[in-house]
């Protein structure tokens, strides 16, 4: 309880409760079109960090990605592992992924998180929740599991966001086989979508029209998504799209919609050839913007807070290979979405973006995929 109250106060006079512990490492400032911003470094060593969730009572859960939860406890990093995750089997681009905190966490105390699982028919995604309790999981359940399984380490998707009626959404990749993505008898590639106990919602496409599609699918034609959240006033699901070479791209997650992976796409195959001629079709969702040149994207987020005004309602996407931050002006009109990008940076912190999260405090938390992995908090240099 102290501690919270603490943090509550430091909040109040516009100073970050980690300063609490001591733990902000380094600092260096960034520039930026309408600000020059502050990134301080609040975690490090950890290795591939893929996601947090900050919890109620100020402190901070991170994913690794060979499979360790660890907390952030009053701004130190605590060395023991949380205990009670499911069984882990790294591979690849995959391991333990993302995790999210149930909407009504603060009473049942429900922990989402994606991993990569193994058996003897090969490797897939998983869905499973645990209770987070005196800093162990309990009563781990498994919810859901991308099927069939393949031996491939790419393309697992994972990332995990829950919409306002309390129904969660899962993403999972094409596995590197893009032909899975048009198949809705097939897991992979494609937007999955859940009750909060796995149970399957009446409004999903398939749902009652098996010999159609399986019933979990909510979208498909999806390469590999890793980004996934909600726009702050429509409430509509937004992910990411890893293109192959060129062909990233942004979409408004729809039920029953086909996002055109590989029969349309802005790229083209890693040795250059040809994937298909077409960057659209009839019948598939183009698009609604595209980096082309690939800058590999990751986690991302609709700004709401106070400390960056001039951002608020304007999507900010974590960048892998180009290392970035790309703002993206978000406009709804009369004949739908316009997104446009205004803004690239980041690029001097010269680290690769695995997330991007909003703090209460209107601060922003990066995640950098590095062995060597930090928890970076941006905030407007003064």
């Amino acid at each position: 309880m102290l501690r919270q109250v603490r943090c509550w106060i430091f909040l109040l006079l516009g100073l970050s409760p980690w300063l609490l512990a001591g733990q902000l490492l380094a600092a260096q400032q960034v520039p930026s079109d309408l600000y020059p911003v502050q990134v301080e470094v609040v975690a490090e060593s950890l290795e591939h960090p893929w996601s947090l969730v900050f919890l109620p009572g100020g402190d901070v859960l991170v994913s690794e990605r060979p499979g360790r939860l660890r907390l952030l406890e009053e701004g130190r990093l605590n060395p023991e592992p949380v205990r009670g995750l499911s069984k882990i089997h790294p591979k690849g681009q995959g391991g333990l992924l993302d995790l999210a905190l149930h909407p009504d966490f603060t009473n049942n105390a429900w922990l989402y998180f994606s991993y990569v699982d193994r058996t003897q028919k090969g490797y897939t995604t998983r869905l499973a929740r645990g209770r987070y309790q005196e800093g162990r999981l309990n009563q781990v359940e498994i919810l859901f599991t991308a099927l069939p399984r393949s031996s491939t380490g790419r393309h697992f998707g994972g990332r995990i966001v829950f919409d306002d009626q309390g129904l969660v959404y899962l993403s999972v990749g094409d596995r590197g086989e893009k032909e899975r993505a048009q198949d809705t008898q097939d897991h992979a590639g494609s937007i999955i979508r859940l009750h909060d106990d796995g149970g399957i919602p009446e409004g999903n496409p398939f749902f009652g029209k098996e010999q159609e599609g399986q019933p979990e699918i909510f979208a498909w034609g999806t390469r590999n998504a890793q980004g996934m959240t909600l726009h702050p006033e429509t409430r509509e699901v937004w992910a990411q799209e890893h293109g192959p070479r060129g062909g990233d791209e942004v979409n408004l997650i729809q039920a029953g919609k086909n996002y055109g992976w590989p029969e349309a796409t802005h790229g083209i195959a890693y040795w250059g050839g040809e994937i298909t001629p077409h960057t659209e079709k009839p019948g598939m969702k183009s698009p609604l913007w595209h980096w082309t040149p690939s800058i590999a994207p990751s986690g991302m987020l609709f700004y709401t807070g106070e400390l960056f005004p001039d951002w608020q309602g304007q999507l900010l996407v974590g960048a892998l290979k180009d290392q970035l931050i790309s703002r993206l002006e978000v406009r709804q009109q009369a004949d739908g979405w316009q997104v446009e990008e205004v803004e690239r940076f980041f690029q001097p912190v010269d680290q690769r973006i695995r997330a991007l999260y909003q703090a209460a405090d209107g601060s922003i938390w990066v995640l950098t995929d590095e062995s060597n992995g930090q928890i970076l908090r941006v905030t407007p240099a003064h």
